[in-house]
């Protein structure tokens, strides 16, 4: 399965979580998924950040709330050359910054941003580390999709800040996949959530992690405390996925690809 070394700019390349309860999120993801999650390295510095490791590559990042406030939710990152040159497109494409670029470490430079339709988002201009070491594998992140009521504006602001394309996908004109300029394979999807979601739910960058088995793997959930929120229920000629919730609260996906096929 594929292990990764690097990314290219405008690709999703890392997922972190807040949780309020770091020990029992690590109980629930690693009962699900097989997750490793060894102690947290230099604490102090890290805020007590710790990496989910997957046959021993990186695959998610685990950490304590860090404010007050702080939403419950997986964030994707994007990988950038520059994370301050896209803060400022950022800005100036009517996005909000939630935290300024800044270093982390000698790991890279990161900053978290709002998309003019509320989603969140963070960018990762990477370092000495580069990202999730495995994708698309049983636990490993798949898919990134951004779900917003305003697919129009949305568009127009990551086609600002990444240069993405948007390709209609099915033909119903409410889900699109996002190119990085002149690329056939996509590295995300947008959804229209109208008439989808129930409307309480906020715009979010839903994550999606592989599974062999989506059903066994939404039972599996229930049985640590999670729920089902959507699904399993299958796309024709795409795969299998569902919607889960975990025991603290975020929202995330799983995916089962077509035998034979890779997930993502």
């Amino acid at each position: 399965m594929p292990e990764m070394n690097e990314y290219a700019a405008g690709t999703p390349s890392w997922v972190d979580l807040g949780s309020p309860d770091i020990e029992a999120t690590i109980s629930f993801y690693g009962g699900l998924f097989g997750w490793d999650v060894p102690a947290a390295e230099n604490p102090e510095q890290t805020g007590g950040y710790r990496i989910a490791e997957l046959r021993g590559k990186p695959a998610a990042g685990l950490m304590p709330l860090m404010q007050e406030g702080q939403p419950i939710a997986w964030t994707t990152y994007i990988s950038v050359d520059d994370a301050d040159a896209t803060a400022a497109r950022v800005k100036d494409a009517g996005g909000r910054l939630i935290a300024e670029p800044m270093d982390v470490m000698e790991l890279g430079r990161m900053a978290l941003f709002a998309d003019p339709t509320g989603a969140h988002i963070g960018v990762w201009q990477a370092r000495s580390f580069k990202g999730a070491g495995i994708v698309n594998e049983n636990g490993a992140i798949s898919w990134n999709e951004l779900d917003t009521r305003d697919p129009d504006r949305a568009k127009e602001f990551y086609r600002a800040v990444f240069g993405w394309d948007f390709r209609d996908f099915g033909g119903q004109g409410n889900y699109w996949t996002l190119h990085r300029p002149g690329q056939e394979h996509s590295v995300g999807g947008l959804m229209d959530m109208r008439g989808v979601v129930p409307d309480e739910v906020p715009p979010m960058w839903l994550v999606f992690f592989a599974a062999d088995d989506a059903d066994a793997t939404a039972a599996k959930a229930t049985e640590l405390g999670g729920t089902v929120a959507n699904g399993p229920m299958d796309i024709p000629d795409v795969g299998r996925f569902a919607v889960l919730v975990e025991p603290g609260g975020a929202a995330f996906g799983i995916f089962q690809a077509p035998a034979g096929a890779s997930a993502g």
